[in-house]
């Protein structure tokens, strides 16, 4: 961030006295105003001034920065809506493999202590439990793990108190169960930055932090992309989802499900010729059986197997399965 504050500043000194501002005036110019603006993931405070010259300068630099980010991550104002906890209400239909890109290697802890998961990302008592639960005592920090743009900061059905994050490459982080909050819609934040105390509010059983990855409304396992130990890495630079990672049923929320990172579609079509197994039907089974065995839908079984949903199954019939 100093470095981008260095760059800025010569560059603006170089550029300000080409338009033949002394450079006395420079230094003596005062802002009357500061404009936020990030860069690189870095917010920082762009000076306004009140002599033409320099607010002229001032104002372009402004929009030309504001437009060079947009065209870099153009999902980042994509239906921005600051009243609704699900901004796109499934009006777009996503396109699996997703593809996602990150700037850095490593990402900020929402907690301050070490991060204990009590329960993952999963079908968990007949529901889908669409993020991670993490350990904290009520007015613990609870901190933003990427740099970003408050969309969300009010109460919403079950999460209680939430703040949602949305980040540079569309993917939001969502903090439920608050008690306080630090931040306001709109506001941009840094990684690591405070946006609230963590609580019991919305549908918690005692105090702890619901955390959620979600990309255009769809939870996604946020293990998939994040090692939640002392590491605190992000696991790739690409990474690419597949409706596994989507999909709750496709995970337990009392364990950790084996984790393999697509880093190409490539890597995508050889893991699945991997992972699969042949499943021998016997005495008693139906398609409904074996699809809550191994956490996968009916439909999914289906395709996989070319066969309907209420296709009549053979003892010692052959079904393929992920």
């Amino acid at each position: 961030m100093k470095c981008c504050k260095k760059q800025l500043y010569v560059l603006s000194f170089l550029l300000l006295t080409q338009l033949g501002i002394q450079a006395q005036e420079i230094y003596n110019a005062v802002p009357i105003a500061y404009k936020p603006l990030t860069i690189e993931g870095s917010v920082i405070q762009m000076p306004i001034y009140k002599n033409k010259d320099i607010a002229d300068w001032s104002n372009k630099y402004i929009a030309a920065e504001e437009k060079r980010v947009k065209s870099l991550y153009p999902e980042y104002d994509l239906l921005w809506n600051n009243e609704s906890f699900n901004a796109y209400s499934h009006k777009e239909k996503v396109t699996y493999p997703i593809e996602l890109n990150f700037e850095e290697e490593t990402f900020a802890a929402p907690v301050d202590h070490v991060m204990y998961i009590t329960s993952r990302y999963g079908w968990r008592r007949r529901r889908a439990h669409q993020g991670i639960d993490i350990d904290l005592v009520t007015g613990d920090n609870v901190r933003s793990i990427l740099a970003g743009k408050v969309r969300y900061a009010r109460y919403h059905s079950g999460h209680g108190k939430t703040v949602v994050i949305r980040h540079n490459n569309g993917l939001e982080s969502v903090y439920a169960h608050l008690s306080e909050y630090d931040v306001k819609e709109n506001d941009e934040v840094k990684k690591g930055q405070v946006i609230g105390k963590g609580g019991v509010s919305g549908n918690a059983r005692g105090s702890h932090l619901h955390l959620e990855i979600r990309y255009h409304g769809i939870s996604v396992n946020p293990e998939y992309f994040f090692d939640f130990t002392k590491k605190q890495s992000i696991r790739a630079k690409k990474i690419f989802v597949t409706k596994r990672w989507t999909n709750p049923r496709s995970h337990r929320s009392t364990r950790q499900s084996k984790i393999v990172v697509h880093e190409s579609k490539d890597h995508i079509a050889q893991d699945i010729e991997e992972q699969k197994k042949i499943y021998i039907v016997k005495r008693g089974d139906t398609l409904s059986r074996i699809a809550r065995k191994y956490h996968m839908n009916i439909s999914e079984i289906c395709r996989i197997n070319s066969i309907r949903h209420n296709s009549v199954l053979s003892i010692g019939q052959q079904i393929i399965i992920y």
